[in-house]
Parts: structure tokens; C-alpha cells; sequence
């Protein structure tokens, strides 16, 4: 049989296997140690399957094998120490990412690698501290990509001794100490990313740096100020220093970086104003985040000139907004959040912001105090997904304009003083799946036009594909609706009046249900049972509602209600105060018991928060979630860890090859 005639094998002019490819064919098992003595092989590629096992020696050893890619797998061990009597070998790419290693990195294998450009261990259980051997052993080693692993430690000494090195990327760890001078020595970086750890210190070496094209130290403890000198860094296009504790104003030498396409500065304490920066200069900046810092004045008008920005966020700062007209020629912005900015005339500043027809985010909460919600002919706002106006105190009733924005899926209006009745235009709204509007003065019956919404319905409906260009996030990156927004319907905090209506055992995909606090009345209608996507259910202080009967599987009751001052759940009658979880067979649901005989003096008790208001951005500084959209949940313990496509970066010193390489963002310490 001629193996050569094989998919995914290529063979020399004289028939010997040089090339294996075998990437995301399912292929299952361990991988055969022999495949090491194909004298002939140059690469092999294994990446995307189910393999398990460990990772044969004879792979790291072969005398001919230069590229080595078995990433996305399930093999698990340790790397094993080449013996100290081995030769020089070949490879020059490894690639062993997203698998289930552990221990320790090798130290003497890499000594034998002199060949090696690229190093990809990223997304294993690695620890120890962070491997720089290969660098100072190979003296082409270009890329050193060891993201979410265990490794712990201050960063070694001897960086400076990798003067190939062009991309460094060592986040999601327990990396400690002080970001050492010889960091800075690196001079041929050009990616340096050290995120999600606890480095402390400053800056001030950062002008030596001057072919860095990505500088992302997030989510450490770095404090200082922006110096000037980071004017130097002309070829500088991605700046991540979010979720630290940097102060000062923002220099205006950052106007010299005009390859900048990413500023993210979020969750600091810089102050000033941002007119010391001449955003024209910065004519390719797409993404502009300066959520939760102390930064004052307006917006500057040079904003304006950046005609390629997609996202702006200047959420919590101490601004004094008034949208100007030329906000207009952003043409492709489509995210765009200015809650707390002290924004007035609700219906100027609409009728600005209608004329963004890119625009899918809109948060503006937090703003027109004590104005009136207006009642507008609207000419605009297509595209709109996202609308959240919350805690502004207005007044008025539901507009009927929003039920134009066709293609909205969240909608907040909760903490306001709305009156009047919800719409039955409501139901027309055929991608809505997130509706907030708790806390106002809503009067009448449920309506039915509730029940009647599609996308809370069936939970066979999709919502869109949603992009959020803020967040932390990769551009091919995008997020499916389901996976990190949960369909809700709270109607809490309101004066709701008569019955639950029957249909609402039609909302089969809810899967939170808030009705608390309000003054309805009869009883709770059993097919509230077949909700089997519930997860939160509060009807409590929801009026002089009474529970008929309990529905049960088998032995175990799945009806478990909260009102008034009592808990009710059948014979499980300590469920709420014991901590028990419900029984299996609720379909996970969890029941809001923690307000359950609480005072409702207060109109916004703070258990209101567990609900996680989708677009307040209302948060404290060191709030586990600083910006609850997208509020995406962590993943239950031991489920697995959704992984995002391979990112293809191109592989320094080895033409025409690429890497494959991951941007995962771990649960630990998000930066959203």
C-alpha cells in the first residue's frame, strides 16, 4: 500500500514521508512513539483531535522533525528531559498548547534545541517558574507564548540575554515582583504580554522598547503615570494597561503613536482632562476605553477625527458631556457607553445619537436625572441590540418609539419612574430576549403581550451573533448571545396588579423570572412548573399570592415559591435558610430566597444587585465584574472551558510557516 497516495501525507520526490498532517480529523488514542523514527519527517501536525496520553519522547528527539504541532488535544504528563548525551536536534517550532500538562518546564531539553524559533505551551497546568532556557539556548528564538498556565515567581533574570525575542506572552499566571529592568533591555520585542498577573512598578523604561507594536500589562498592580516617553513607540498599535493602579494625567506625547488602534486604560485613577491629547493625530484608533478612572471636562473635539473608532467607552469618570453634532461622522462606531457622564436633555442628545447608523450598543444610564422619557418620531437606531437607559429617575410612560428598534435583544429601563402599562407593541419585538424594567411605577395586569415574545418562548430560538469590540477580546472574536446573557424578564419593584396569567408557562426559555415585589394577587398558576430553563424564580413580597399546590417528579417536589415573609417548598421547607441546592429534577433552578421576609421599605434594596443589571456599569472599582456587559458567568466547577478558534500568528524566522495561538481569557481574574 502506498501511504504516499494518503490524505494528509506528502512524500519527497524519493517516497519518504516529509509532511504529516492530520489536524481535526477526531482521531482518538495515544500517539505511537515510532512516528518519532520517520528518519525523513519534517513536520507533523496533530493538532485539533482527541488525543490523550503523554507526548512520546521520540518526537522531541527526532533528527529531522523541525515543526511539531499537537495542540488541542488531551495529553496529559509531564515533558520529559531529553538525556544530557543527546545531540543538537532540528526543531524549530513546538507547539503543545491547549492540552492537560503538567509539572514542571524541562530545563536541559532546550539546550539541545538551538534550531528553535517558536515555543507554544499556552493553556496548561505548567508550574514553576516561568522557562526563559530556550531563548538563551537557541539564538534565532523569536516567540515564547506560555499564557494561562500555574507558573508562579517573579520574572527571571537573563531576558535581556534573548536578543531575538519578538514576542513575549506570559498572562493569566501568579507572576509576582517588581517588572524588571532588563525587561526593557529586550529591544527586539514586539509583543509583550504580561496580563492578569501581580507585577508592580512603573514605566519608565518603557522608550526603550521602540519596535513594540503590543504592550499589554493589564490586570496587575503597576502604579505611576503614562511617562512621556511613551511617545517613542511610533509602531505602537494595541495598549492595554486596564485594572491597574496608574494615576496622572494622560500625556499628550501619546498623540505620537499614530499607528494606535487600541487604547484600553479602564480602572485606574488617571485624572486631567482629555483634551492634552490630539486624538486627530490618531487616525487608525478604533476602540477608545476609559471606563472607571477620575478623568474631567468633556469630549474633546478631536474625537471626532478618529473616522475609524468603533467602540468608545468613558463610563464613571467625572465628565460633564454634551454630545456634539460632528459625533455624527463616526461612522462605523457601534459601541458606544457614556453612563454617569452627566449627560442632559435626554432628546437633544437622542436625536444625536440616531444619526450613528452602526450603532448596536447604546448605554446612557445614569444620566438625565428628573427629566421626562420623550416621546420621539424616530429616524434611526436600526441596527440597535443593545438600548440600556436605567437609573436616570425619568419620568413619563414606555415610548412607543422604541418598538421601531426591530433588531433590539436587551432593553434595561429599570430604576426609573416610568407610569402607565407595558405596550402590547412589546410583542413585536422578535429579537428581544433581555427585557429590564423593574423598579418603576408600572401599573395594570400583566399583559399578555408578554407571554407572546418569541425569543422568550422557545427555546429553539437563537439570538444573533453579538459583537462587543470593548471588550477584551480578539476582533474574529464574537459571542453568542446564550452562552453569556441569560433570557430574563423582571417585572420586580413595580404595582402589577391581578393574576399571574396561565400562559406564562409559555416562556420555555426564560431562564430568570422576576415578578417580586409588586401587588398581584390570586393563585400562583402551576404551569409556572414547566419553565424547565428557570435557574432564578423570585416572587417575593409579588402581592397576596398563595400557593394551590406543589407539582412533583416522582418524590421530589420542583415547585418551590417565595412571598411575603415565608418560604414554601412543599416538604423542603428549610431549603432557603439550610443552603440546600433544589432537587435535580428542577431543571437547575435556583431559588431567590435571600429577600424573603426582608423590609421593602427601601425601593432598591441592595440583594437587587444579584440580579446583575445588564448596561448599569454601575460597579465598584474593585468589583469582581467591573462592567456587567457582556456579564458573562464563570463556568461551573469542572465544566469544560469553552475554547475560542486558534489565532494564526505568522512564525519569526520560519517562512511561509504559521503558529497557531490562542488569546483565552481565564474565569480567575476577568477583564471584561
Amino acid at each position: 500500500m502506498d501511504c504516499c497516495r494518503w490524505e494528509g501525507i506528502t512524500c519527497s520526490p524519493n517516497r519518504t514521508v516529509t509532511d504529516v498532517s492530520l489536524a481535526s480529523r477526531g482521531l482518538e488514542g495515544s500517539i505511537s512513539p515510532f512516528v518519532g523514527n520517520l528518519t525523513g519527517l519534517l513536520r507533523l501536525n496533530l493538532s485539533s483531535n482527541s488525543l490523550s496520553g503523554g507526548l512520546p519522547l521520540e518526537l522531541l528527539s527526532s533528527s529531522s522533525i523541525i515543526e511539531l504541532d499537537v495542540s488541542f488535544n488531551r495529553l496529559t504528563g509531564s515533558l520529559h528531559e531529553l538525556p544530557s548525551s543527546t545531540r543538537v536536534r532540528p526543531l524549530q517550532v513546538l507547539n503543545i498548547s491547549s492540552n492537560l500538562f503538567t509539572g514542571r518546564f524541562p530545563t536541559t531539553t532546550w539546550k539541545m534545541m538551538k534550531s528553535l524559533v517558536i515555543l507554544n505551551a499556552s493553556t496548561n497546568s505548567f508550574t514553576g517558574q516561568i522557562p526563559i532556557t530556550p531563548c538563551l539556548s537557541a539564538p534565532s528564538f523569536a516567540v515564547l507564548e506560555i499564557s494561562f498556565n500555574q507558573f508562579s515567581g517573579n520574572i527571571p533574570r537573563g531576558l535581556n540575554n534573548c536578543t531575538a525575542l519578538k514576542l513575549l506572552n506570559a498572562g493569566y499566571k501568579n507572576l509576582s515582583g517588581t517588572l524588571p529592568d532588563e525587561l526593557f533591555n529586550v529591544t527586539s520585542l514586539e509583543h509583550l504580554s504580561l496580563p492578569s498577573n501581580f507585577l508592580e512598578g512603573a514605566l519608565n523604561g518603557i522608550s526603550k522598547l521602540t519596535t513594540l507594536i503590543t504592550l499589554d500589562l493589564g490586570g496587575n498592580e503597576l502604579s505611576g503615570n503614562i511617562p512621556d516617553s511613551i511617545g517613542e513607540l511610533k509602531r505602537l498599535e494595541e495598549l492595554h494597561l486596564d485594572h491597574n493602579n496608574m494615576s496622572g494625567r494622560l500625556p499628550s506625547a501619546l498623540s505620537n503613536c499614530t499607528n494606535l488602534i487600541t487604547i484600553d486604560l479602564k480602572n485606574n485613577y488617571f485624572s486631567g482632562e482629555l483634551t492634552e491629547v490630539n486624538f486627530s493625530s490618531l487616525a487608525n484608533l478604533k476602540k477608545l476605553d476609559l471606563l472607571y478612572n477620575n478623568l474631567t471636562g468633556t469630549i474633546p473635539e478631536t474625537i471626532y477625527s478618529c473616522s475609524r473608532l468603533t467602540a468608545l467607552r468613558l463610563s464613571h469618570n467625572n465628565f460633564h458631556v454634551q454630545l456634539s453634532e460632528r459625533i455624527g461622522s463616526l461612522k462605523f462606531l457601534s459601541f458606544l457607553s457614556l453612563v454617569g457622564c452627566s449627560l442632559t436633555d435626554i432628546t437633544r442628545t437622542l436625536q444625536i445619537l440616531w444619526t450613528l447608523k452602526s450603532l448596536k450598543t447604546l448605554l446612557i444610564g445614569f444620566n438625565f436625572m428628573q427629566e421626562t422619557m420623550p416621546e420621539l418620531s424616530i429616524d434611526g437606531f436600526e441596527n440597535l441590540q443593545v438600548l440600556s437607559m436605567n437609573d436616570c429617575s425619568l419620568s413619563g410612560t414606555v415610548p412607543d418609539w422604541l418598538s421601531k428598534l426591530t433588531n433590539l435583544g436587551i432593553l434595561c429601563l429599570n430604576n426609573n419612574q416610568l407610569t402607565g402599562q407595558i405596550p402590547d407593541w412589546i410583542r413585536s419585538l422578535n429579537f428581544l430576549f433581555y427585557l429590564d424594567i423593574s423598579n418603576n411605577n408600572l401599573t395594570g395586569e400583566i399583559p399578555s403581550a408578554l407571554m407572546d415574545m418569541s425569543m422568550l418562548k422557545s427555546d429553539k430560538t437563537t439570538p444573533k451573533v453579538f459583537e462587543l469590540p470593548i471588550y477584551h477580546t480578539s476582533p474574529y472574536r464574537q459571542y453568542l448571545m446564550p452562552s453569556g446573557f441569560p433570557k430574563v424578564l423582571n417585572l420586580g419593584m413595580n404595582n402589577f396588579t391581578g393574576m399571574i396569567p396561565e400562559t406564562i408557562g409559555q416562556l420555555k426559555a426564560v431562564t430568570s423570572l422576576n415578578l417580586s415585589s409588586n401587588k398581584l394577587s390570586g393563585e400562583i398558576p402551576e404551569p409556572i412548573c414547566d419553565l424547565k430553563n428557570l435557574q432564578t424564580l423570585d416572587l417575593s413580597d409579588a402581592g397576596p399570592v398563595s400557593i394551590v399546590s406543589t407539582k412533583e417528579i416522582g418524590s421530589e417536589v420542583i415547585f418551590a415559591i417565595a412571598f411575603g415573609a415565608f418560604f414554601v417548598v412543599g416538604f423542603l421547607d428549610t431549603l432557603c435558610t439550610s443552603g440546600i441546592r433544589p432537587p435535580a429534577s428542577v431543571a437547575h433552578a435556583e431559588i431567590l430566597c435571600c429577600l424573603c421576609g426582608e423590609s421593602r421599605a427601601s425601593r432598591r434594596p441592595e440583594s437587587s444587585a444579584s440580579w446583575g443589571t445588564v448596561g448599569s456599569e454601575h460597579r465598584s472599582r474593585n468589583a469582581p465584574w467591573s462592567d456587567p456587559l457582556p456579564e458573562l458567568p464563570p463556568p461551573d466547577e469542572g465544566a469544560p472551558v469553552h475554547r475560542p478558534p486558534s489565532r494564526r500568528l505568522p512564525a519569526y524566522g520560519v517562512p511561509g510557516r504559521y503558529m497557531k495561538w490562542t488569546e483565552h481569557r481565564k474565569w480567575a481574574r476577568p477583564r471584561v
